[in-house]
């Protein structure tokens, strides 16, 4: 048999080098999260048996002579769900969860931005969506020339952590006192953070959060509008954009889409 080449024998060792190289990284955990859709939540509704905003001190909210007519339609908050921080996710699920079009491969820190344990990281999201829920009431309240110290709003979102439904939270808040209706009957979804002065901010996972609005009946999706060339990617047939910049905005949006008026799109 004849001896092998130098370039040969050469090529031979790359190439056991770089299969050595891939096996162990098929074997190392990589520093990703592995992302799905998540659940939806009517914040004009029950959210596991509990009725998620409440008003007191504002007349009659919901219904009833004194206050504004019961929604006829629904108001989701969506979310994703990822893996959690102490699962080891592999070369191999990686590149499982990039071909699937219902998962998304995102990088760890911007699921888990406080680090890895699982107490911290619940204390961390806990205090996003408290600050949150206070800072849509105040939107809310200011918007309608309310005080918080004549009227009481309790939310209830068990399971929902972080900052995302800041936005969905105040119109939630705005329909129950005030607005009667503000869906027109559908089933509307929607993302977004949100300040005190009412401006809504991008929260990351749209296209995730806009399959799990479709799954559970939305026909139109409130989107912060610095995401929506994110939100049109993989956009689930039959779901319409809304981009959103205010709180403001938003309801303009909807008074126009439910009185059939102009809407701006994406």
């Amino acid at each position: 048999m004849p001896a092998l080449s130098s370039r040969t024998q050469a090529l031979a060792i790359c190439g056991t080098l770089v299969a050595a190289l891939l096996a162990v990284a098929a074997l190392v955990p990589l520093p990703f999260s592995v992302a799905q859709p998540g659940v939806t939540a009517d914040v004009l509704g029950e959210y596991r048996g509990r009725q998620v905003i409440t008003v007191e001190g504002a007349g009659d909210p919901g219904g009833g002579d004194g206050g504004a007519q019961r929604s006829r339609g629904r108001l989701l908050a969506t979310t994703i769900a990822a893996t959690t921080p102490d699962t080891a996710v592999r070369l191999a699920d990686v590149v499982d969860a990039w071909f699937d079009t219902e998962r998304a491969v995102m990088p760890r820190d911007s699921v888990y931005p406080v680090g890895d344990d699982p107490e911290e990281i619940e204390e961390h999201t806990t205090a996003q969506m408290e600050e949150s829920q206070t800072e849509a009431v105040t939107a809310a309240l200011r918007r309608l020339g309310m005080s918080e110290d004549d009227v009481e709003v309790e939310l209830r979102l068990a399971d929902v952590g972080g900052p995302s439904a800041g936005l969905v939270f105040a119109l939630g808040v705005v329909d129950e006192i005030d607005d009667g209706d503000l869906t027109g009957g559908r089933t509307i979804a929607g993302t977004g953070t949100i300040t005190a002065r009412g401006e809504v901010g991008p929260v990351g996972g749209v296209p995730l959060k806009t399959q799990a609005a479709a799954r559970d009946g939305a026909t139109v999706f409130l989107v912060p509008e610095a995401e929506c060339d994110d939100a049109r990617a993989e956009l689930p047939e039959g779901l319409r954009l809304v981009p959103v910049t205010t709180l403001e905005g938003a309801l303009a949006a909807l008074r126009a889409l439910r009185d059939g008026g102009r809407v701006p799109s994406c």
